[in-house]
């Protein structure tokens, strides 16, 4: 959207309208300039936070089909563990519950097992649903501040257009209408920039929410399997597998030429 100003406020639509995006500047001064260069990078910043953040939580997606299609089909967490990406956020709980086994049994200190196991997986999901949510902050930030920001260009805008005016003395419609347009731009590129902000940090929200969600049913079924010494794993992975029918048998009522045959 600040592209698409930009180039439609080039040199030449310079000429043809002096009341544009580039006359806004270069009559607002320093402070609509900087009010300009603060909201282009508040722009800037956001959308780079909106495709990361998207192509980060589809990894953790993609990650997450596989680990239902071969994980559990493993022998032992290890084994399944062995299968998942290095980096993979589903690795790392894995990983976790495994030290966390380990870990207990050099405790000095009495504490159930399933407490202690539950409490190492919960702090694995907190770091990764922090990572999840880092830089969500700014785009909320952005999407609160940035039209207040484009009110105060605006404000300085409207308030040098009058000061010019009761310079000039002429208080006429075309002397008032040209410089306090130029001043509403500001208020316009503020709300250009929040509402993106504002539905990218909405989205990225929920998609955390699900991601969040999907993960910790993942630490649950962990946290059953180390629980139950492998006893205990995911329905979708024990599936009994259909078992053919055996074609029937038949035969024939003992003692009898001829009997009627019967089917076992």
């Amino acid at each position: 959207m600040i592209t698409t100003i930009l180039a439609a406020a080039g040199p030449a639509a310079a000429d043809a309208n002096p009341y544009g995006l580039q006359a806004a500047l270069r009559e607002g001064g320093l402070i609509s300039q900087t009010v300009f260069g603060i909201l282009v990078l508040m722009s800037v910043v956001s959308f780079y936070i909106l495709f990361s953040k998207l192509f980060e939580q589809q990894k953790i997606i993609g990650q997450g089909k596989r680990v239902r299609q071969a994980f559990w089909s493993s022998n032992s967490l290890r084994e399944g563990s062995a299968k998942l990406e290095k980096n993979s956020a589903y690795k790392q709980i894995v990983d976790d519950g495994l030290a966390a086994q380990e870990q207990h049994s050099k405790l000095t200190d009495p504490v159930e097992a399933h407490d202690w196991l539950h409490g190492s997986l919960a702090r694995s999901e907190a770091a990764i649903n922090s990572k999840l949510g880092g830089g969500l902050a700014f785009l909320a930030t952005v999407g609160s501040v940035s039209p207040f920001i484009g009110l105060f260009g605006t404000v300085i805008g409207i308030y040098r257009a009058l000061v010019k005016i009761g310079a000039s003395g002429q208080a006429s419609i075309d002397k008032v209408a040209g410089p306090v347009g130029e001043a509403l731009i500001m208020t316009a590129l503020g709300l250009v920039v929040a509402v993106p902000a504002v539905l990218s940090y909405n989205w990225l929200q929920r998609r955390n929410k699900s991601i969040a969600e999907d993960l910790s049913a993942f630490s649950n079924d962990v946290l059953g399997f180390l629980a139950s010494n492998g006893a205990v794993r995911p329905s979708i992975a024990t599936a009994a597998k259909p078992v053919s029918a055996k074609p029937a048998t038949t035969t024939t009522t003992a003692g009898q030429t001829g009997g009627v045959p019967r089917a076992n």
